[in-house]
Parts: C-alpha cells; structure tokens; sequence
C-alpha cells in the first residue's frame, strides 16, 4: 500500500496507557516525516479527518465505532489499536503497533472493506452503522411486536425484546451475544436475530447484501428505540417504518499483512484446538 504522510490520531484517554502508547507512536511518525493531527474527542468532529491519509485510533472497539462513520463520509483507513477488553475492530495490540508502526507507515499493510448498514426512521431522517442496528420498545421492560417485510415480503411478526441487524463485522458483538450467527467479515450479507423472541422456532435470517428491509411497530401504545452501534439514536415517528439496507459506503480497515479473521477469533472467543491440533494427513 501507499505510504502515509498525513496522519490524524483519536486516543481514548480514560483507557490505561492509551495517551502513553499516542505519544510513543506519534514520535515513529514524526521521525518518518509524517504530519500529525490528534484528538481526544469522539465521536469525532465532522471534517475532522479530512485530508489525511489515515486515522490511527487507540482505545476499544467503542472508540472505534465513535470514528467510524467520519471515516466513511472521507474514506479514510482507519489503524485500531487495542486499549479496550476484546478488540475484535482494534486489531493492532499495544505491543504490535509499537514494533510495527514503522513498517505501517511506510506502506506495510493491507486494507479490509467493511461493509455498513443504512438506517431510515423518515424522510431526511437516516444514519450509518459499523456494527448493528437494534429495533426495541422505548421502555426496557416492554415486549415488542414487529413486523419484518424484505422486498415487499412478509417475514413473520416477532414477539420479542426486540431485533438485532447486524453487519458480519458486528456479527461478534449484540449478534453474537443474543445466540446470532458469525459472520466472515468478507460476506455481503445481512444478519437479523431476535432478542428472547416468545416463540422458540424464532430464528436468526441472513439476508442477501441487496435486500431492503422494512420493521412495523405493531405494538398498540408503544414507540421504538433505534440505537446504531450502542452509540447513537433515531426518533421514530409513530406509523413511521424502520428500513435498513447494506450502505454503498464501505469502511477501510488497515491490517497487519499477516492479519488472519480466524486466529482472531479463537483467541478473542477463547475457543479451544487450533492448527497443533488438527488432524494429520491421512489420519
């Protein structure tokens, strides 16, 4: 990849050694004539990242989330590093970033093409998510009735707590907790899982990258809650349906050039096996 010249920093201060770790690499990049820029605030302001070359984040997967949709709107790559708990969009930890930003720098790395989600509650009324898009009753206690319509075809109805829409890339967080699928970060797909649905055939559906997705609040009395990637909230007016649809915008993410999903996973999730551990050629 093209090395970068212009690079804006977003440090998640409240995170244990995180303005140490901005300060150590800020000076790898200045040694390598890079220009800098940095912040503490996020979400980020809007043109915040305009004209760099990339964005290096340091903090939790929230962090994140809080740059996301600013490097979107500028197509920016953004580099996570890892100061939070799990880290599955932070994926440089502390001590990776530290023995190769330098290579980064200079163009040692690959970018992965997230895709996003659209989110409509009216006309003019529409926001972007990394992660997931979660459909509930205002009230927390309330069970939800509502109806899903993809294409201009019934689904069901649900009787739930409420519906999780998720990217692959969000696929391990809400989604994942409320027993929904992962999702290969590469797949064009939509996942929608209910959260405790009332009836226990209630399944996760993945739906094709095209689809265009429609939710009814069939609850007498009630209003919803939009929330996108835990962060932010849509108002809904009353009659008004939820549509959600895969943006055309992409995220770009910088990756180590060994980066591997899998691996990723296994030890995040703390799966047991690994490559040790398969079997041998004709075994």
């Amino acid at each position: 990849m093209k090395p970068i010249r212009k690079l804006a920093f977003v440090v998640n201060e409240d995170k244990s050694g995180a303005l140490e770790l901005a300060h150590t690499l800020m000076i790898v990049a200045k040694q390598s004539g890079v220009k800098l820029k940095h912040t503490t605030r996020f979400p980020v302001a809007r043109g915040f990242l305009r004209g760099v070359d990339a964005c290096c984040v340091i903090g939790g997967d929230g962090t994140l989330l809080g740059v996301a949709r600013e490097a979107v709107r500028e197509q920016v790559p953004i580099i996570g590093v890892n100061r939070g708990s799990l880290g599955f969009l932070t994926t440089f930890s502390a001590d990776e970033a530290r023995a190769h930003f330098g290579a980064l720098i200079n163009g040692a790395y690959k970018i992965a093409h997230r895709s996003m989600l659209d989110c409509s509650t009216g006309p003019g009324v529409h926001d972007l998510a990394l992660n997931d898009v979660l459909i509930k009753d205002e009230v927390n206690s309330r069970l939800v009735r509502l109806e899903v319509v993809a294409d201009g075809e019934l689904v069901t109805d649900y009787y739930c707590d409420g519906l999780i829409f998720s990217t692959p890339t969000g696929s391990t967080a809400y989604n994942l907790s409320a027993g929904g699928p992962l999702v290969h970060p590469s797949a064009a797909v939509i996942a929608m899982t209910p959260i405790c649905p009332h009836t226990l055939s209630n399944r996760s559906i993945i739906f094709r990258e095209n689809v265009r997705l429609r939710v009814f609040n069939r609850t007498d009395q009630s209003r919803l809650l939009v929330a996108l990637d835990g962060q932010r909230n849509l108002k809904v007016g009353i009659g008004t349906p939820v549509e959600i649809s895969i943006s055309k915008l992409k995220l770009s993410l910088a990756q180590r050039l060994d980066y591997s999903h899998f691996s990723v996973v296994r030890t995040k999730l703390k799966w047991n096996g690994g490559a040790a551990d398969a079997p041998k050629s004709g075994v």
